[in-house]
């Protein structure tokens, strides 16, 4: 594997470990305060609406769409969707506004543009389905980070997976204070990229606590418990940077030339990637030290085998 850091290179992480907390909750606090204040701009898949598809003869570009649309007073959410041929608008609910008028002017609209427009589909939405989309993401997120929570309690130690959950609610609460300032919107394809991204940020912070076993292991015990962790952080550092290197070309790609039908989806994964990353080698690692790890919880404990009428028992 290609390494970045020359080998014997030890980076002293954890000797800035305080500052960077500190930034860390301060950075927090700050999309809190957000999601508070600003909101998010829910999408009609969590808030309700009506959903219009129509298919053209031929490509259309939407900038003439959206034009015809505005002239009707049609004012919504509108993307290619399939192909350049098809088209889809989501409108917000509205007093006064009904399923058959939105789809009327969408029809009328349309054929300013191609008379022959075909009307693939129109939905609505009620409020009560969106509710119910929010209540089941937030429950899907909490009950995936209990989850993780109790497997690496056991497949390590309680205070790494205290750090774990932390950081991994670190990464969601940026990611959807970066929704709620820019105020881009957010719908089912924003949550799956936040659960993708607790999902792929787990796994580095795996890789890491491992190699930080490892070493509690190997290295001499006059070793101390910090230098254990840079040690380890260090030794994954070219690892941590090609897997995320190559996974953000991917997604950075998809952010430019994706369109705007996954463009919230592609920044969602983009910023938790970019912070997952960050919170793996600070707020991960840094909370088993504030809470105390020593060598005795890093070591695994040795299964004693003994002799009993011909046969071996293990204590």
């Amino acid at each position: 594997m290609i390494q970045f850091i020359k080998e014997g290179t030890v980076i002293p992480f954890m000797r800035i470990k305080g500052i960077v907390e500190g930034l860390c909750i301060a950075l927090v606090l700050a999309c809190i305060a957000a999601m508070c204040f600003k909101g998010l701009n829910w999408g009609l898949d969590f808030t309700g609406g009506i959903v219009v598809e129509t298919e053209y003869t031929q490509g259309v570009d939407l900038e003439k769409v959206k034009e015809a649309y505005a002239k009707e007073g049609i004012v919504g959410n509108i993307q290619h969707f399939g192909s350049q041929k098809e088209v889809m608008v989501r409108v917000a609910p509205k007093d006064g506004i009904t399923q058959d008028k939105v789809t009327q002017k969408v029809l009328a609209a349309s054929r300013t543009i191609d008379k022959d427009v075909k009307l693939s589909r129109t939905e609505y939405v009620g409020p009560a389905v969106g509710e119910e989309l929010v209540e089941s993401g937030v429950i899907a997120i909490v009950v995936s980070l209990i989850a993780i929570l109790i497997y690496v309690a056991f497949r390590f130690e309680w205070r790494m997976a205290t750090g774990a959950v932390i950081s991994l609610a670190y990464d969601v609460v940026v990611v959807m204070g970066v929704f709620a300032f820019t105020q881009i919107e957010y719908d089912l394809t924003v949550l799956a990229a936040v659960l993708t991204v607790v999902g792929y940020s787990l796994n580095d912070k795996i890789v890491v606590f491992d190699r930080i076993r490892e070493n509690a292991i190997k290295l001499p015990r006059s070793t101390s418990i910090t230098d254990v962790f840079d040690i380890s952080i260090t030794q994954t550092l070219s690892r941590t940077i090609i897997t995320s290197g190559s996974t953000l070309i991917t997604v950075v790609s998809l952010m430019i030339f994706g369109g705007e039908m996954i463009y919230g989806f592609s920044l969602a994964l983009f910023v938790g990637i970019v912070f997952g990353t960050f919170s793996s080698i600070y707020v991960a690692s840094t909370w088993p030290i504030i809470l105390g790890i020593s060598y005795e919880s890093l070591i695994p404990k040795k299964v004693e085998k003994k002799e009993f009428d011909g046969y071996e028992t293990m204590d």
